[in-house]
């Protein structure tokens, strides 16, 4: 309920600064319940939020801000200064001129009638930005219908409740964070918001998720990994860490390796259930899905089987004339459904080539062009297979080597530059 009421007054504040449908509000807030606060009264505001990390390096910030040219930016004292705001109306959420003016503001749900114009599913409700060929990061406008399928296309395999614990541990410019932030909220359960320090502790995590009896973990396979290795060493020590609330542990950001998982395997035979869930920003955080099992990881052989698609999307494994391959034979990946990002923001081009018309679905449909390599398997999923460009992901980072290749080319004494 405070939650509720505290986004709600924040909401109506930014509604009186401007904000509504289609607007575009930058938010750089520590981890924190202030930032999960604030994220919530932008979109009940009707707008849709532009994640700037802090931690995020400042010439990246500039052209994010730049970039999205969001109406109003939230922040606090801290973090302002490091900001290059420019013009851009500033709104400090720990100033006390803030805090009283919110105060005054009523804590009931928001109306269309208070909004400066309806709110629709087909809004935008974040703007998140990836990297970019061109060395400049491109945003991917996600409305909000995207977010509620997701979790109703889920809703049979994974059972979320409000007895649920998740963690936010990913940083939420990151679109992993789409799943663990509104996740929780959707079905009632509790958000245990993971600070940075403890984020890069896995000896420290591990005793978060004990302590907080936390049922619902999401983790890029380099984390989960460091995470093996933390739990492992507690076994061996005086006290082991007693992980029996975790029902769910779910992958995604980046290849995995199941023949890592053995050790975890071994200690958890029992344990929580291992899902491998594989997608883009694109495409809405998820669009296959595997549940693991022991001898699965031992039987791997190396490769990282990503499953089968959510119920209402469509994989498509296509050749270079966007004809099917057959299986075993490697090809792109193609995805098609509800869960297609609107595009590029204000990158037209750039949408329509990524973006492409749907040839096996009706007249007007879209599918997303991953740049992922793919195999079918036998039994009808799918097994990762690489890039067919120069894309590479480390810890769940999406990183266009060509933006690494830019930025050796602007220094003066290099001629030309490759990088692998």
């Amino acid at each position: 309920r405070e939650l509720d009421e505290r986004s709600s007054q924040l909401a109506r504040l930014l509604v009186e600064r401007g904000v509504g449908p289609e607007s575009r509000v930058a938010v750089a807030l520590p981890r924190g319940a202030a930032l999960v606060t604030a994220l919530l009264a932008v979109v009940k505001a009707g707008g849709c939020y532009v994640p700037l990390d802090p931690a995020y390096p400042a010439e990246r910030l500039r052209h994010i801000l730049t970039d999205s040219a969001p109406d109003a930016l939230l922040t606090c004292a801290e973090v302002a200064p490091t900001l290059p705001a420019g013009e851009l109306p500033v709104l400090e959420l720990d100033a006390p001129a803030t805090v009283e003016a919110a105060g005054r503001l009523p804590a009931g749900a928001l109306t269309d009638a208070e909004r400066r114009a309806p709110l629709s599913a087909d809004h935008p409700a974040y703007v998140i930005h990836t990297s970019g060929s061109t060395g400049l990061p491109k945003g991917v406008v996600v409305p909000h219908r995207n977010v509620v399928r997701l979790f109703s296309q889920t809703a049979r395999d994974f059972a979320f409740g409000a007895g649920d614990v998740w963690t936010l541990f990913h940083s939420y410019a990151f679109d992993f964070s789409v799943w663990e932030l509104w996740g929780p909220l959707l079905h009632g359960g509790r958000l245990v918001v993971v600070d940075h320090a403890t984020s890069r502790s896995p000896q420290d995590f591990l005793r978060l998720l004990e302590r907080e009896r936390v049922t619902v973990l999401n983790q890029t396979p380099s984390a989960f990994y460091q995470l093996i290795e933390a739990d492992e060493a507690s076994a061996a020590g005086e006290e082991s860490a007693d992980l029996s609330a975790l029902r769910r542990v779910v992958f995604g950001g980046e290849a995995l390796d199941l023949g890592r998982l053995a050790p975890w395997y071994e200690r958890h035979p029992d344990g929580p259930v291992l899902v491998n869930m594989y997608g883009i920003t694109e495409t809405t955080v998820h669009v296959t899905q595997i549940p693991l099992d022991a001898a699965a990881a031992r039987h791997s052989g190396g490769r990282s089987v990503i499953g089968r698609p959510i119920p209402d999307l469509s994989a498509r494994v296509l050749d270079n004339g966007l004809r099917p391959v057959p299986q075993g034979i490697t090809g792109e990946l193609y995805v098609a459904g509800p869960g297609l990002a609107r595009g590029y923001l204000d990158r037209a081009a750039l949408t329509a080539g990524r973006f492409v018309a749907d040839p096996y679905g009706p007249p007007g449909t879209r599918m997303y062009r991953t740049g992922d390599l793919v195999r079918l398997r036998p039994d009808g999923s799918m097994e990762y297979a690489g890039r067919s460009d120069q894309q590479v992901k480390i810890r769940g980072f999406r990183i266009e080597l060509g933006e690494i290749e830019t930025a050796l080319h602007s220094h003066p004494d290099v001629a030309s530059a490759a990088v692998a």
